[in-house]
């Protein structure tokens, strides 16, 4: 017997004593005997609800940590090639603007904005590149 052949069983008991109950004590308890019954059967429901409910909250919870350590899904290869196409194109300009003003102070000023944009964008797509994440992992790969 299956769990819902089981709890299906049960039901049907309640049901079976509920109608004994009416049948012995009558009319006049009717309405009491029903709410309870159905009370009973609620329970039930809100119990099957709620573990579906844990059961998918549970498995979202594990798609996102799955999909936590890998890049983004709206983080495409397209978008992180644009990315570094559109950081060498301003790179030109910036580092002729930064070199022709102030020389070479210009130019490193230039070329660690442009190094800086990078690393955030990097950071943004790949969380665990930089900093806690990785330290936390070796620090459990201790721990096993």
């Amino acid at each position: 017997m299956s769990g819902m052949d089981a709890r299906d069983a049960d039901l049907k008991k309640e049901l079976d004593a509920t109608l004994q109950a009416r049948r012995e004590l009558g009319d006049e308890y009717e309405s009491a005997l029903v709410d309870s019954f159905l009370e009973k059967v609620d329970q039930r429901i809100d119990g099957a609800v709620e573990r579906r409910v844990r059961r998918q909250l549970a498995e979202q919870q594990m798609t996102v940590a799955r999909d936590s350590r890998s890049p983004r899904a709206t983080d495409t290869w397209g978008e992180r090639f644009g990315f570094g196409i559109v950081s060498l194109v301003l790179a030109v300009p910036l580092s002729a603007i930064g070199g022709g003003v102030a020389h070479l102070p210009g130019l490193l000023v230039a070329w660690l904005g442009i190094v800086g944009v990078n690393v955030v964008q990097a950071a943004r797509i790949n969380p665990g590149l930089f900093g806690r994440h990785r330290q936390q992992r070796q620090d459990d790969a201790w721990e096993d």
